[in-house]
């Protein structure tokens, strides 16, 4: 296994270990922004600061507020002053076309993820913009 490679799954099995810093029941999504072979960022789905860490409403819905692994971690690099040009996501999931949106505009040139989102319209985008893509599974 070349190294590339090597990294790849080291860093999604970093990311699964980062989605259980989850409170959702439905679904735990972890993300880690890689550059350079560091971690400039990591993200988790759940609630915004300062909410419940409740992500389900009482019918198991979950709720509109709820924020994607890839979205904490993308504003969590950029409140930091880092620059996400050019690096890895790293995430459990494939992105959702919102979330593919935001990747496009931070700058990030690759995305490895670890399972398939039932709609694919954010990797669709992801491709469209040039943005290599990348299944590890486990």
């Amino acid at each position: 296994m070349d190294k590339q490679k090597q990294l790849d799954h080291r860093y999604m099995r970093m990311a699964r270990i980062w989605a259980e810093n989850s409170y959702c029941k439905r679904r735990q999504v972890g993300a880690l922004l890689v550059k350079d072979q560091m971690i400039i960022s990591d993200g988790f789905n759940g609630t915004p600061s300062g909410f419940e860490n409740n992500c389900e409403d009482e019918n198991n819905v979950s709720k509109p507020y709820v924020l994607h692994a890839e979205a904490n971690a993308i504003t969590k690099v950029a409140r930091s002053g880092n620059s996400s040009q050019g690096a890895t996501l790293y995430v459990t999931a494939s992105p959702c076309i919102e979330c593919a949106k935001l990747i496009i505009q931070a700058g990030i040139k690759r995305v490895v993820y670890g399972e398939n989102y039932r709609i694919m319209d954010g990797l669709n985008l992801l491709k469209r913009a040039g943005i290599e893509v990348v299944l590890v599974e486990e």
